[in-house]
């Protein structure tokens, strides 16, 4: 399979040493699903996906992964049957420049990681059953860095089972509950500088005993408040200095709240 370069979407360069694999459907030569190019790619190969719509499925487990695709605006990687993308145990490595899309109707999100320490950035998750990014187990210390997740039917970006994701930079608008939420002992996520903004519940939702960093974000015209915390969780800084800390305008019931039933408007 090739590994030329394209003279308009050239992949850069391979910064691990290895070979640049060529994900193309239309052109020859070129591997013609990101997944069988994944299934060829070494420990320091990088895989680069050129522009198009790929009806897929990446399974990443226990391995390193180089994957880049020319931009979240021309690559679309969406499933019918399952998430798009399905991160487990990788120990390292990118994710960048696609979108990840589930166009099914089982519960599924659009991007699922489990224990799992990686970069994903500059894409984007949409149209998930569930929340739009899972993020879980123990293990999983994930840096998410301005990705785009948006019209999911949860949450945009979920982190629980023990997480400690670190969050920065990415928009979460458009989701039917919360931009972003925490829930369980253990879960720690850092959310630093994220826009949650015009979500049917809130911007930010921590609950069941999680804590959380929660500084410079921008919660803005939710449906409900901008920060939703349970009296059992722990914020860093503490809840009455959250509207200091962050931009917590223009939510109709107000900047945030303490409650016990944070998802009682959804029947839960």
């Amino acid at each position: 399979m090739s590994t030329e370069q394209s003279p308009l979407h050239e992949p850069p360069p391979n910064p691990f040493g290895g070979k640049t694999l060529i994900v193309d459907a239309e052109r020859p030569g070129c591997f013609t699903l990101p997944s069988e190019a994944l299934a060829h790619a070494q420990q320091d190969d990088q895989i680069f996906i050129r522009p198009g719509v790929y009806e897929d499925r990446l399974v990443m487990t226990e391995r390193t992964i180089h994957l880049v695709g020319a931009g979240r605006d021309q690559v679309t990687i969406f499933n019918r049957r399952s998430g798009p993308c399905y991160l487990q145990r990788v120990s390292g490595g990118q994710i960048s420049g696609i979108t990840f899309r589930y166009v099914g109707s089982d519960q599924h999100s659009a991007l699922n990681i489990l224990d799992s320490v990686c970069t994903i950035s500059h894409c984007r998750a949409t149209e998930g059953l569930l929340s739009g990014v899972v993020i879980y187990g123990p293990d999983c210390r994930p840096t998410l860095l301005d990705n785009e997740i948006t019209h999911n039917r949860e949450s945009g970006i979920f982190s629980f089972a023990g997480a400690q994701p670190y969050l920065r930079e990415n928009t979460c608008f458009g989701n039917h509950h919360f931009g972003m939420a925490a829930r369980d002992e253990g879960t720690r996520p850092d959310m630093i500088k994220n826009i949650c903004r015009e979500n049917m519940l809130s911007g930010i939702l921590l609950f069941h005993l999680a804590k959380a960093l929660i500084l410079e974000n921008t919660c803005e015209e939710n449906a409900h408040w901008g920060i939703v915390l349970t009296p059992d969780c722990e914020s860093t800084p503490k809840s009455d200095d959250l509207p200091q800390s962050n931009h917590l305008a223009h939510n109709p019931r107000g900047a945030y709240t303490l409650t016990t039933e944070p998802l009682a408007d959804i029947g839960r």
